[in-house]
This record gives structure tokens, sequence and C-alpha cells, in this order.
């Protein structure tokens, strides 16, 4: 059961954001959202974004990612950082899909987090969008925000997630990543926060 404080607070990030579901990352397809979530590691949607407008051209099927040349690959996607590990989990994965699963991405949270390269914030960002299951990601701008608004002390964010779990509503779930990325991305920046532009300002637990 949500508190009167944390009522409070999304209502505001409603009032502030609305409650459109939106999602930075560009795709068509299930399996196109699976790859650039999974490119997005440690790299920004907008770079992610720019990337994939060559890479969906390319590889036009999932086949196309399982039968892609790992070195060849690596270089298609070397600007998202961390190139190699993800060439190698993105070619290991589509193949699983294609061989396993019948070209289509599962929706159980099990099941993706078996396929290579596929964490918790991967599967959720997943099962969010593509199945619009109630879904928590964690992601920097989730874990830095949340501390602050006190609904969670801790640094791990499986951790985080239960803890975002247990204190907002079912229905806010997705909804709560979306509008806190908003919010980092505009007000509540890692260095230098607009402080003095914060609608949650009296919220905050480390103002400043």
């Amino acid at each position: 059961m949500a508190t009167k404080r944390t009522r409070e607070i999304l209502e505001l990030f409603d009032q502030q954001y609305t409650r459109e579901y939106k999602c930075y990352l560009n795709y068509e397809t299930p399996w196109q959202l699976l790859i650039a979530t999974m490119l997005s590691a440690q790299c920004t949607d907008a770079r992610v974004n720019i990337v994939t407008k060559d890479l969906f051209v390319k590889y036009k099927t999932l086949e196309d990612f399982a039968r892609a040349d790992l070195k060849e690959l690596e270089q298609d996607i070397h600007s998202t950082g961390f190139y190699h590990n993800k060439a190698k989990n993105i070619i290991s994965c589509t193949n699983t899909l294609v061989e396993k699963y019948n070209g289509e991405v599962p929706n159980d949270l099990e099941a993706l987090t078996s396929l290579a390269g596929v964490g918790r914030k991967t599967a959720n960002v997943i099962r969010g969008n593509i199945f619009h299951e109630p879904s928590i990601v964690v992601d920097t701008h989730v874990k830095r925000i949340s501390k602050k608004l006190g609904f969670t002390k801790e640094d791990d964010p499986v951790k985080i997630e239960y803890d975002l779990m247990k204190v907002l509503p079912k229905e806010h779930w997705i909804l709560y990543n979306i509008q806190v990325i908003r919010f980092g991305r505009e007000i509540c920046f890692a260095r230098s926060p607009k402080c003095e532009a914060c609608f949650l300002y009296k919220y905050c637990k480390t103002k400043g």
C-alpha cells in the first residue's frame, strides 16, 4: 500500500510528465527492442538510436543477426562501447531465439534472463514495453533518484527493484521508470541538479 507521501510524489510526476507510455529506444519489433536494450548498457539511448538506425537496415531479420560475422558486428556497434561482449551476446541470444523460441521473444522473466547478455533490467524493459507486464526497470536514473526520494537505501539493482515493488503501486511500475528518466535528464542531474526548478524538492532526502 503506497503511503500518502509516495502518492503525492507520483501525482506530481503524473502532472509534470503525464501518464503516457514512452520508450526512449527506437524499435519496430520485440527483438529489435531486445537488441537495442542490450546495446544501451553503459551507453546513452541517443547513441543507441543512432547506431540502430543503420544496424536494423543492414540486419533486417533475427536470422541476419544470428548469422552475423562477429568482427563485422563488433565494428557495426563499436561506438556503443563494450562492443566485443555485446556483439558476442547478440549473436548468441538471437541464435537461441531462432532455435529455441521460433524467432519469438519470450515474456517470461526466467526465459528472458536465460538469454545471453540479458539481465533483469533488459528483461523488465521487454516485459514492460512489449508485453505490458508490470515491471520495474532499475537504470542509473532510477537508482540515484529513488535513493534521493527515500524509496530505497540499497545500491544493488535487484534489491532496489524489490524495494520499489513494495512502495510503488503496481499500475505505476512502468510509468515510474519513464517519468524518472525524464526527471533525471531535465532537472535532477547527477552533477549540479536544478534544485531551484525541482517540483519534488520538498521530498528530496539529499537536497543539492
